[in-house]
């Protein structure tokens, strides 16, 4: 199959998903060609099966905010002719879907008929898309889609909930190549961030409110005057420099590291010993998953799909949003001993597994093939 995979193509989720599912479909053999405005942050090897075609918006005075959805559309259109693309995938129902739908049309009307996949993420559906002034939008793209998925069954649900769906919706979850992401530890790379006694706590976002980064900061307070530990806190957004402002005030600045965006979180986790995830929602919880992988417990919150993800008592633990005490009081059980953290890091490892790239990318690939054969409504 030829696949064109429309995303975002920044360090969220979203993105990272569809870049290492395009990655994974050009293993399989297929054609896998992404539009977006730059490469995904993730794509760092173009081939033979793997194509990059930037989506270039004209700056015109007129417009007080330029045209992206045009641009889009307008590209996929021209994309889908010059390489003769079999289907369309986009990542998020708004902007992609709609412009999806657009490049549909305008194709149709060439006498070319091509399928539409989208994947819900989630922002598009429980902030922006169920905004007053997008609603209609999201509901008619979703429902104009030949195909729709959700990375859990949280956000389907949520999907229901909000939107007026006439469509079926795939719970198709998020993945991760658990034999790529292994644990390279070696006492050296750790003993660059913590002295051999002290515990390694990660959070790794983009650092906006829901995020609760300040929970993080104050979790991990909580943590170090039980067991002597440091933070690492990997990410860029809004919340960073009051999150730095935090734990100055709280006396603990010189155990906390801020990193900054990092194109190597997997080296960053490989000598974690536990990732702390308090949001206030999570759709799935990627960022979770790839600490599993690598055998770092969690500590969450309970919300969105974060439970589909994060096995209460197994893989780590599940808080109510907010409840900082008894997060912290579940990392120092996690931490308490070396017996426990190593259950805690083997149990976190195995679960990772039922959300293996072998397991997942293979639904996507039926559903694309369901997707071609679905009758076509003139």
């Amino acid at each position: 199959m030829k696949i064109a995979i429309v995303c975002y193509p920044t360090f969220g989720g979203s993105g990272v998903v569809a870049t290492e599912l395009g990655l994974a479909l050009a293993d399989h053999g297929h054609e896998v060609h992404f539009i977006t405005y730059k490469q995904p942050v993730r794509l760092d090897l173009l081939s033979k099966k793997i194509h990059f075609h930037e989506v270039t918006i004209p700056q015109y005075p007129l417009f007080k905010y330029q045209p992206y959805e045009l641009a889009l559309s307008s590209k996929l259109v021209d994309m889908v002719k010059l390489y003769q693309i079999d289907i369309m995938h986009v990542h998020y129902a708004i902007p992609h879907a709609y412009a999806g739908y657009m490049a549909k049309q305008m194709l149709a009307e060439a006498g070319i008929h091509i399928p539409m996949v989208t994947t819900l993420h989630g922002t598009d559906i429980t902030l922006v898309g169920n905004h007053p002034f997008y609603k209609p939008a999201v509901t008619f793209s979703i429902n104009n889609s030949d195909c729709v998925t959700s990375v859990s069954q949280s956000l389907k649900d949520d999907t229901l909930r909000l939107f007026d769906i006439k469509n079926t919706i795939d719970v198709v979850p998020n993945f991760i190549d658990t034999e790529g992401f292994q644990n390279n530890y070696t006492e050296c790379q750790r003993s660059l961030m913590a002295l051999p006694q002290e515990r390694i706590i990660t959070h790794v976002s983009n650092l906006r409110p829901v995020k609760r980064v300040h929970d993080v900061v104050e979790i991990f307070y909580l943590i170090q005057k039980e067991i002597p530990s440091k933070l690492l806190i990997v990410g860029e957004g809004p919340d960073k420099v009051s999150a730095e402002a935090l734990a100055v005030s709280l006396g603990i600045a010189d155990k906390v590291v801020f990193f900054g965006n990092s194109n190597e979180v997997d080296k960053i986790l490989c000598f974690s010993d536990l990732f702390l995830l308090p949001s206030e929602k999570e759709s799935f919880g990627l960022a979770a998953l790839e600490a599993m992988a690598i055998g770092v417990p969690i500590i969450s919150s309970n919300t969105g799909g974060l439970p589909e993800v994060n096995i209460d008592g197994e893989s780590g633990y599940l808080s109510n949003v907010g409840n900082i005490t008894e997060m912290a009081a579940n990392a120092i059980k996690i931490l308490k001993d070396d017996d426990t953290l190593h259950t805690f890091k083997t149990n976190a490892k195995k679960s990772s597994k039922r959300f293996d790239t072998k397991r997942v990318v293979p639904q996507y690939e039926a559903l694309y093939a369901r997707a071609l054969e679905k009758p076509r409504v003139e």
